[in-house]
């Protein structure tokens, strides 16, 4: 317990220096600057899983499935980099959501922090049912492995304009409409102002609202995928909120040229099928936890570079 207790208040210090004293006045965050925190990130939660080697070492947190240190670090590894690449479709939903609302770049990143501080509390109890759920019913393995392998095929066959969506036109936003006022206005970072009907909720608000009720739609995906991985509560919810809290500066490093990222939905879609797949044969087939991790590190490479070639084929035949 006492782990949580300093792992829960690790995110809260983070949170805080980041919109406290990184992030005090609102700016428009450029690539250089997105590149750099994303490498911080992507660093930081490296060096953790050597705190996650050291600590199951130790008698410090539980270790229910019995994990040897070198191990429980690759399953920490793995279901980071699982989370990262699942959050590419919600980086898109995420631009969609900016671009619909005209939510100023400046005030991009305060959206986005409360975004995530309602993400960890939600991806928390997510997980917490979903590890009760896998320990206390075998069977529901199974379960989110058939899910997670529909989900791939619903991806890989549904067309283009299937995909497509309308935040103004969800119904997330018709029924925010219904509860509180909503004005088109905004004044600077403030998620309400006063109007002639009362305090009414600006875009910034309605884009959060949108945007954190996309996430819990998205994380009925990751969140079984990181199960497949291990059911260890401890590296399922660190290796969850370490991507989570790199998702702004990553979403920013890459908002001026997703289109060159829009072939990475094929790696997705073989990481989930491939989660899928370890979970429906977990019975009959042991998968080392360093294939896992290659096969997942390697989908993602295979699909960085295929991506940025089509897109520079394309930027040439113009």
């Amino acid at each position: 317990m006492t782990v949580w207790i300093l792992f829960i208040i690790l995110i809260i210090a983070i949170l805080a220096l980041d919109l406290g004293v990184f992030n005090k006045n609102p700016h428009v965050i450029s690539t250089k600057e997105a590149s750099k925190w994303t490498a911080i990130w992507f660093t930081v939660s490296m060096l953790f899983s050597g705190v996650v080697y050291w600590l199951y070492t130790t008698d410090y947190v539980l270790n229910p499935t019995k994990l040897k240190p070198s191990v429980a670090a690759m399953k920490f590894i793995t279901g980071y980099l699982i989370e990262l690449s699942l959050s590419i479709d919600n980086i898109f939903v995420i631009a969609l959501v900016f671009a619909s609302f005209n939510i100023s770049k400046k005030y991009q990143h305060r959206v986005l922090f409360w975004g995530i501080l309602g993400a960890v509390i939600f991806r928390g109890l997510m997980i917490f049912f979903g590890v009760l759920l896998i320990n206390k019913f075998a069977w529901t393995t199974y379960l989110f492995g058939a899910f997670l392998i529909f989900t791939a095929l619903k991806m890989l066959f549904t067309s283009e304009e299937g995909k497509e969506f309308n935040p103004k036109k969800s119904i997330i936003y018709k029924i925010l409409g219904k509860l509180i006022p909503i004005t088109h206005h905004t004044d600077k970072e403030h998620f309400f102002i006063k109007t002639e009907k009362g305090n009414a909720a600006t875009p910034l608000f309605v884009a959060l609202i949108v945007i954190e009720v996309m996430d819990v739609v998205f994380a009925v995906d990751s969140v079984p995928a990181i199960l497949a991985i291990t059911s260890d509560p401890f590296l399922v919810f660190s290796s969850n909120i370490f991507a989570i809290l790199g998702l702004r500066s990553l979403y920013f490093f890459l908002a001026n040229m997703l289109e060159k990222f829009s072939h990475l939905e094929y790696s997705l879609i073989a990481i989930l099928s491939f989660v899928g797949l370890k979970m429906l044969l977990h019975d009959f087939i042991e998968i080392p936890e360093w294939a896992s991790l290659g096969f997942i590190a390697l989908s993602l490479i295979v699909g960085v570079i295929v991506s940025i070639r089509i897109a520079d084929k394309k930027e040439v035949s113009k």
